[in-house]
């Protein structure tokens, strides 16, 4: 009787075939996947998303014009692009909105406000010094909630879209858009029109407590207090701006951006203006109830605090973090902790950059250089350029793939329960025990022993269990 290899034998024994194999992105969601809550409602009254994203194409459609129009003119069959030759150039010349304009029957003016709001909403895409199509642009017409998102980041941006007058100190500029919001909310609640005189009211106090959480008490050539613009009724200081001037500005930057309507001395909300506050007001109390104070931690304790939460109030968490901070040192102490030990920290980093989406693209494309951060950073990649996240990892090869999963499978084993690591297995790209172990011995990962050897202690099966420990005794012995 003719023997077998032992690899032979494993091959053929169907105790040791992987079964089912699924889509990486399981892997991906291995330790964080749990029953979700379900999603806050609305307030009644709140159009459907279809209907607001009708409205969203509406107020974007300019820009969406422009934007395909760029796009159309950079296409490689195109020896010379409208906004100079290759992708769009940034910022569009003279010539080239002139250009636009005649094509799309607008001024030059309307031509640089709408690329504006192309760049703001995510509808095309800086890199290095050029403009390429962004994936909410491909996305326009089908995703409604594409749509919504690149109304909300014009939303978001709304004092970049309408610029300030030009003899207004930036200190002051930028306190007047840092109580905005609270001006935005009354206009919520109040569910209806409110007078200017009373928004201006508010912003004023508003801005009063900003200056007074900084202490930023003007004094007198004796040391005597001098009153401040803040102040109801008081003169504003000498070159200074007085704050109705900086409301009306405000109010006409959010009209402009489809947020609120201004009618007779009055401010309305737009139902996408009514539900963007909406949003936001539930950001705001799902980080005031976070159970741990993850919004004044560190990137690391933060992202420990939201490994128990499910997926729905991590992104909550994620979103208020990220708000308390800037974004490039967010994005900078997120990968930070993905260059660490743990694996699972690892993972919620990359899902907390998700969060972050257009801005962290920079940082995320450097780091696929890195080997430890590749495959999240390609998978991060594929979904910000409009992949859907199931097939998203197609774009790792087969030795990449594998390096994810052994990452994924140091994460349940330090973290997870026995159980999840076994449901973990049926996640590898390989077809059977003796290739998926192959493949493992060949990727160099860090943790390949000790992946190998909880693997092989949580299985059921003997002959499956004595394969894995043997490769895992193999590869912390340097053996074939």
């Amino acid at each position: 009787m003719t023997s077998r290899k032992p690899d032979e034998q494993l091959a053929r024994n169907s105790r040791l075939r992987l079964v089912r194999p699924r889509s990486l992105a399981t892997a991906r969601r291995a330790v964080t996947t749990r029953r979700t809550r379900p999603a806050p409602r609305p307030p009644e009254g709140t159009p459907a998303p279809a209907e607001l994203a009708r409205q969203a194409r509406a107020v974007l459609a300019d820009a969406v014009r422009i934007a395909r129009w760029a796009a159309a003119g950079a296409a490689p069959s195109m020896p010379e692009g409208p906004f100079g030759s290759g992708p769009a150039t940034v910022p569009p010349t003279v010539g080239a909105r002139e250009q636009a304009a005649a094509a799309l029957d607008l001024t030059p003016d309307q031509v640089r406000a709408g690329w504006d709001r192309a760049r703001l909403a995510g509808l095309v895409e800086l890199h290095d010094g050029t403009a390429r199509p962004g994936w909410r642009l491909r996305a326009w017409d089908r995703d409604d909630m594409a749509v919504l998102r690149g109304w909300v980041a014009l939303f978001d941006a709304w004092s970049l879209a309408h610029p300030a007058p030009e003899d207004v100190a930036p200190t002051v500029v930028a306190e007047v858009v840092e109580a905005v919001p609270q001006v935005l909310s009354l206009l919520q609640l109040s569910a209806g029109p409110v007078l200017v005189p009373a928004l201006l009211d508010l912003l004023q106090q508003r801005v009063a407590e900003l200056r007074e959480e900084r202490c930023e008490v003007p004094y007198g050539p004796r040391g005597e207090t001098q009153p401040t613009a803040a102040e109801p009724g008081a003169a504003a200081p000498e070159g200074d701006v007085p704050l109705s001037v900086l409301l009306d500005w405000a109010l006409e930057g959010l009209a402009a951006v489809g947020a609120l309507t201004l009618e007779h001395g009055q401010a309305t909300l737009t139902p996408l203006g009514n539900w963007a506050v909406w949003v936001k007001l539930e950001q705001i109390c799902v980080a005031a109830q976070s159970p741990a104070g993850n919004i004044e931690q560190s990137a690391e304790d933060m992202l420990r605090g939201c490994a128990r939460l499910t997926p729905g109030p991590a992104r909550a968490e994620y979103r208020a973090w990220l708000a308390a901070r800037t974004v490039s040192s967010a994005v900078g102490e997120l990968l930070s902790v993905a260059r660490g030990e743990d694996a699972l920290l690892r993972g919620l980093a990359f899902e907390a950059l998700r969060v972050v989406g257009a801005p962290a693209e920079p940082e995320v494309r450097a780091a696929a250089a890195e080997p430890s951060l590749r495959p999240y950073a390609l998978l991060w990649l594929a979904e910000y350029e409009g992949a859907d996240p199931e097939d998203a990892a197609d774009v790792l090869t087969r030795e990449e793939a594998t390096w994810l999963w052994v990452d994924t499978a140091a994460a349940v084993a330090d973290h997870g329960e026995p159980q999840l690591l076994l449901r973990h297995l049926d996640s590898a790209v390989q077809g059977t025990v003796p290739a998926l172990i192959e493949a493992v011995r060949a990727g160099g990962h860090p943790r390949t022993v000790q992946v190998l050897v909880a693997l092989a202690a949580a299985h059921p099966d003997p002959a499956l269990a004595k394969a894995v420990r043997r490769a895992a005794f193999q590869v912390h012995t340097g053996g074939a």
